[in-house]
């Protein structure tokens, strides 16, 4: 049986080394942990997304994102055929935002915030998220590594200009009931994982490490 091919997408600013503590059957699998690319001010997320298509070059994969990385998952999914999509602490669509979203997106609150600043606000941000006091600067220092700053306003404005407006089929998400970003009320229909938190990949590895097999091959 031939391996199943698996693409990783980090979340906003961080590395693949969100995932370093997953284990997968390398019999089974081949997973392939892509890094965010460059942005370019003036373009669009279809054409960002676009520029990851020549990457994928394994047909019918796995597309496999967290958080905004969900999202370029579920993009890259319109335009080319795949076998599964699982997004983790992510979105289907723009009606599970939280209701901020809206509001920010509205008076356009991303060109409000001098790029210079958006770093700092990043890592105070993470380090308020994280439950256990211990190690969170290291925490923040390993994982979230992409920190230019106008890469990081332009996934902001990308993420609060999405259009997406109703859940593609065939889309496997999971979400922990404490996310921060995404809170579970919004969501309905998907796996749910108890006390799980919008860093969960890194927090809960055990529970994937348990489960997300079944969940590729199911």
């Amino acid at each position: 049986m031939s391996k199943i091919t698996i693409y990783f997408f980090p979340g906003m600013a961080a590395s693949s080394l969100i995932f370093e503590h997953l284990n997968l059957d390398d019999t089974l699998f081949n997973p392939i942990f892509l890094e965010w690319l460059p942005t370019n001010k003036q373009e669009t997320l279809d054409q960002y997304v676009n520029r990851y298509i020549p990457l994928i070059k394994h047909e019918s994969p796995v597309l496999l994102g967290v958080s905004f990385g969900g999202i370029i998952a579920q993009e890259i999914s319109k335009k080319i055929n795949v076998k599964k999509t699982i997004i983790i602490s992510s979105v289907r669509s723009i009606h599970e935002y939280p209701s901020f979203f809206k509001w920010a997106k509205k008076i356009k609150a991303y060109k409000l915030i001098p790029t210079i600043i958006i770093p700092i606000f990043t890592r105070i941000f993470f380090v308020l998220i994280q439950k256990k006091k211990k190690n969170r600067i290291d925490l923040y220092e390993k994982y979230l590594s992409v920190r230019d700053p106008k890469y990081i306003k332009w996934c902001i404005e990308a993420i609060l200009n999405w259009t997406q407006t109703y859940n593609l089929p065939d889309v496997i998400q999971i979400h922990g009931s404490k996310d921060q970003i995404f809170p579970i009320k919004k969501i309905k229909n998907c796996v749910v994982i108890k006390d799980g938190t919008h860093a969960m990949i890194i927090i809960k590895h055990k529970w994937f490490n348990n489960n997300l097999q079944s969940i590729i091959l199911d």
